[in-house]
């Protein structure tokens, strides 16, 4: 790290020599935040996406993630990250106003769920790209069960500020056209992320527990965990189990070796496994008596499937395959997306988190950040398993470059290199809000019982409350929190516009004429 820090310090110290500092502050930050709707009583709830919404389809903040009661809320991106917090609290004040007896599960890790037929599949009408991401999500279905779909977490976007771009572009003499430059600046930002991600998930990881329920499709990985209560079975010192390989993952998935060194790499990488055949997937079938089970046999069916801790992004046009954006317009922003919902928070995140995050963003982009081979790789998805399943034991070691080191070593040289980019989006804030984050983080990495993980076990433990009855509580908590701060008139009335205008949206696309769904699947796939 000792040679990475250097880095960051005489690019810093550029910066400020030429007065180009302040060009650190104001990049976008926007937030897509998922939760489970369920009842009352604790269960996945089986109505469908609240009308009054709008439509899951063409609706740009409110739509659904895997299931129909798997709702998500997107803020768009904003400079000042308070206003994205502001605007996702703004979403929840009117979802609450149409979820009748319903309430939003503050957990990532689902409860109440009765068997994988009980995750009721997001619909989205008629229309082929309606069509195309429900038989998307079936295809998830019968290659990784339903269950795992119905986990909840937080996306982190961020986009470096545009003015900071030709700085460093002049400041490292590169041979690179700018935007072959910015291509590369942000695939070294995510290598850095994935060497030091892990600590996302020893400070902010809020589930240590899972509902025994979550195993009765896969009751063999149960073995694995201690049993807390009768209903809940855990790991005495986890931070994220979302984050561990009970999550989203795969065998195939682990193999793959997606290609983060460059976009071209990338986008290679990725499309490679879209167009793989695999064996397991052959034996489902794709057409089968009329009925579509996926959209493809192949490793990947779509580029979403292939879960990472980060994915560079470019807005896609409707219909455009990501890869595609990626190749033709470049990186437009990073989707940081190891953040677990906080249990202890009605939004699932606050102020101090998200400045954090943006520090170590710029953090990571500032540093060198050396190409990775497949086996740094592998030592990175490694020390990310360790902290999401062991983070908080005592004397905990990690691999940085091939030698061991405790864990809370390398977070407190992660947390001082940070210091002077705090520093830098503090200059204009006399709270020195970035600051102030920054070192209540590291009280965190000097007592691991003050993380969001250890107090979630330790009031489940004072109350005696298995986890999904304690994370139901909570959650009742948030909803009477919105009940009693309800959305101002003008802003109501604005979310209200906007789902009608959604609704004749979808409208719209249904009735232009449709091709025939095969041939519409097979004109996206053919896309180059």
């Amino acid at each position: 790290m000792t040679n990475l820090n250097n880095a960051l310090s005489t690019r810093l110290d550029r910066l400020t020599a030429s007065g180009h500092h302040q060009l650190l502050c104001g990049g976008l930050k926007g937030i897509e935040k998922e939760s489970l709707r369920i009842s009352k009583d604790g269960f996945i709830a089986q109505t469908p996406h609240p009308k009054a919404l709008g439509s899951a389809l063409t609706h740009p903040y409110i739509t659904t993630d895997y299931s129909e009661s798997l709702i998500e809320l997107i803020t768009p991106p904003f400079a000042d990250v308070k206003d994205s917090l502001d605007y996702l609290h703004n979403i929840h004040q009117f979802v609450y106003e149409h979820l009748d007896n319903e309430i939003l599960l503050g957990a990532s890790m689902p409860c109440g769920i009765d068997g994988d037929e009980s995750i009721p599949i997001a619909e989205y009408g008629s229309s082929n790209i309606g069509r195309m991401k429900h038989v998307y999500r079936h295809g998830l279905w019968h290659r990784y069960g339903r269950t795992m779909q119905s986990i909840a977490g937080i996306h982190f976007n961020y986009s470096v500020p545009e003015a900071l771009w030709p700085v460093l572009y002049k400041e490292k003499s590169s041979p690179l056209s700018l935007e072959q430059f910015i291509n590369e600046a942000y695939f070294g930002l995510i290598r850095n992320f994935q060497r030091m991600g892990w600590l996302i998930l020893y400070l902010f990881g809020a589930s240590p527990a899972i509902c025994k329920n979550f195993f009765n499709s896969r009751p063999a990985l149960m073995t694995q965990f201690e049993a807390f209560d009768n209903g809940t079975l855990y790991h005495p010192y986890a931070t994220s189990l979302r984050m561990s390989d009970i999550g989203y993952k795969s065998k195939n998935q682990a193999n793959l070796n997606i290609d983060y060194n460059s976009i071209d790499g990338y986008v290679s990488s990725l499309s490679a496994a879209i167009n793989t055949p695999y064996p397991e997937y052959e034996k489902i079938g794709t057409l089968v008596d009329g009925e579509y089970r996926q959209l493809n046999s192949n490793i990947l069916q779509i580029e979403n499937e292939f879960y990472s801790t980060m994915r560079p992004k470019q807005i896609a046009q409707s219909g455009e395959k990501p890869t595609l954006a990626l190749k033709r317009r470049g990186v437009r922003y990073i989707e940081m997306r190891s953040l677990d919902l906080d249990l202890f928070n009605p939004i699932g995140i606050d102020e101090d988190k998200a400045r954090f995050i943006e520090a170590l963003l710029l953090t990571c982009l500032l540093q060198d950040s050396p190409k990775t081979s497949a086996q740094e790789q592998q030592v990175n998805n490694a020390n990310q398993l360790a902290v999401a399943n062991f983070g908080r034991k005592p004397g905990l070691e990690l691999n940085k470059n091939n030698q061991k080191i405790l864990l809370k070593d390398w977070a407190a040289e992660i947390l001082e290199s940070m210091q002077p980019v705090c520093a830098i989006l503090d200059q204009d804030d006399a709270a020195k809000h970035y600051s102030s984050a920054l070192e209540k983080q590291q009280l965190l990495v000097e007592n691991s019982d003050s993380t969001a993980s250890a107090r979630i076990l330790e009031q489940m433990t004072q109350l005696r409350q298995p986890f999904s009855r304690f994370a139901l509580n909570t959650s009742i908590e948030h909803g009477q929190y919105f009940k009693l701060n309800e959305l101002d008139k003008i802003k109501t009335q604005q979310f209200n516009d906007m789902a009608a205008l959604s609704h004749d949206k979808q409208l719209e696309i249904e009735n232009n004429k449709q091709m025939p769904f095969d041939y519409f699947l097979k004109q996206y796939f053919l896309q180059a």
